[in-house]
């Protein structure tokens, strides 16, 4: 038998403001577009911020519907758009907000598997890392300099 030791690297925030102004530009982006989430179902409201290398900032904020599992995540919903406007664009940095209806969420909240797969065919087609910062409502922001460190066995098209 051998054994795989897996180690990641996730920095944390204290506070919006404890971020550089670029990602603390993208996490208030993020949060505007949370408040437009459209969620009457689980009362989880999220929102993603994207920086492209072309300057484009594209925003998405979770759509809920009555026929699940139809609707689709913040995360999804920004980076697909991101794809379809600007196919050539990489993508530098993701920023994720996460709060319910029902309670304050101070944890921050990564994105969930279907998101991080998603982030990885991205990364992996533009074969360079996309930072992802994410956090609650509010409370501490958390850092992955690159999807690897969320999703360390990514599925790839290597192996189909």
């Amino acid at each position: 038998m051998k054994e795989i030791i897996i180690t990641s690297k996730i920095n944390v925030f204290e506070t919006i403001q404890e971020l550089p102004l670029v990602e603390q530009n993208l996490m208030l982006k993020a949060i505007e577009v949370r408040k437009a989430a459209y969620a009457p179902y689980s009362k989880f409201r999220v929102g993603a911020a994207i920086l492209l290398d072309n300057g484009e900032i594209i925003v998405g904020s979770n759509q809920e519907n009555a026929a699940y599992p139809s609707g689709l995540c913040a995360e999804r919903v920004a980076i697909f758009y991101a794809g379809a406007i600007y196919p050539e664009a990489n993508i530098l940095k993701m920023a994720i907000t996460a709060a319910s209806d029902n309670n304050k969420t101070v944890t921050p909240v990564p994105p969930c598997g279907a998101c991080r797969q998603s982030i990885a065919e991205y990364e992996i087609r533009q074969d360079s890392p996309i930072e992802i910062y994410y956090m609650g409502e509010t409370g501490s922001i958390h850092q992955s300099t690159s999807l690897k460190n969320l999703l360390p066995f990514m599925f790839d098209n290597k192996l189909l």
